[in-house]
């Protein structure tokens, strides 16, 4: 069986969501079956696994409609892509297409670095369903990484074709398996890992941090300064620690110092910090909403998404003895359910039934 792995969404200086779920899935693809690569820069084999390759055109050009004619050159039985934007006219391969979440039907502002025609595109694209409809049934197999997602995909009436859930799993974090015990580490310091989208609801982070007194709430991702100025006067006596882009041994080394990993998200599609943290024994304190409950389980702490209180509330009940140390162990147990390893075993079983239709 021939497996062409689309990794055309490889950032090429750090990791996000996306990316990750590339990066790691086709690696430990690569260790089970054979795999050839797309790529689009040079520069994305910096943060990609030493496995065969081919150059081909970005998933953004105005040609990626027709980007099968290329694939086809390399004779695959089936191609996976982490997105399902990838142009399928003409293709001679069976396709398998991924939907991440639907969050930007609820919340249609796009990312930031995207281009403005891209942009403007993505806007447009989200105003209605069909365009979805459309791209997913012209593939022969949809993957989603959530039981929520794959849900919500299902009550929309998305696709007629079979959806496979492909978990997402810890992008940085120690085996929870051979992990020691944590104990409860001094002082008390937030961690939020994630970007500032308006849906990703930082504010609430703040403005619970400024009821906090003597906590740290640390931000881990690139912000600019003006949204800095911006979170700090929401709060001014919050205290609030900038990182502005850590590097993944900071981000752990922040991870293992910390109370919690917080986050006062309204919409996700994974969680993929909620794994992180709890795979290092770092309890998580998580907005309450559905994908956080299949995410974070029987081992998190949940408030309301827009209660600052409902936060401290959460970070007081981790005070009670032994609770910090019980929610540790708890979200190491938890964290063993998302694995890469077993993503990509899921995968391949998929790709080989595919193959076979």
């Amino acid at each position: 069986m021939n497996i062409v792995f689309d990794c055309r969404y490889t950032r090429i200086d750090r990791h996000d969501g996306i990316s990750r779920y590339t990066a790691s899935l086709v690696e430990e693809l690569g260790k089970l079956h054979p795999v050839t690569m797309l790529i689009s820069d040079h520069r994305q084999l910096d943060m990609l696994p030493a496995l065969p390759w081919q150059l081909v055109g970005s998933p953004t050009s105005v040609l990626e409609p027709l980007v099968a004619l290329t694939v086809n050159k390399l004779r695959p039985d089936v191609v996976f892509t982490p997105m399902q934007t990838m142009g399928s006219w003409g293709r001679k391969y069976k396709l398998l297409l991924t939907v991440h979440d639907l969050i930007y039907y609820r919340n249609r502002t796009p990312p930031r670095d995207l281009a403005a025609p891209i942009r403007l595109l993505w806007r447009l694209y989200h105003l209605a369903w069909w365009p979805q409809r459309m791209l997913l049934n012209r593939a022969d197999g949809v993957v989603t990484v959530s039981e929520t997602t794959a849900g919500l995909i299902a009550e929309h009436n998305l696709t007629r074709r079979a959806v496979t859930v492909v978990p997402n799993a810890a992008g940085v974090a120690a085996d929870a398996a051979d992990a020691a015990p944590r104990a409860r580490p001094d002082g008390l310091r937030l961690v939020y890992m994630g970007s500032f989208m308006p849906y990703k609801n930082v504010e609430t982070l703040v403005r619970a941090a400024a009821l906090l007194p003597g906590s740290e709430l640390h931000l881990m991702s690139r912000l600019s300064d003006a949204e800095q100025r911006r979170l700090r006067a929401l709060a001014p006596q919050a205290a609030i620690v900038f990182h502005n882009g850590a590097s993944d041994a900071a981000y752990l080394q922040a991870l293992r110092g910390a109370t919690a990993l917080v986050t006062a998200s309204l919409d996700e599609g994974f969680g993929i910090p909620l794994v992180e943290a709890m795979s290092e024994g770092t309890p998580i304190i998580v907005s309450d909403i559905p994908i956080f409950r299949e995410i974070g389980g029987d081992a998190a702490l949940y408030f309301a998404p827009t209660s600052p209180d409902g936060l401290v509330a959460a970070v007081s009940a981790l005070r009670a003895p032994g609770e910090w140390e019980r929610r540790s162990a708890l979200g190491r147990e938890q964290a063993g359910r998302f694995t890469w390893k077993g993503s990509a075993q899921r995968l391949l079983g998929l790709l080989e039934k595919t193959a076979r239709g």
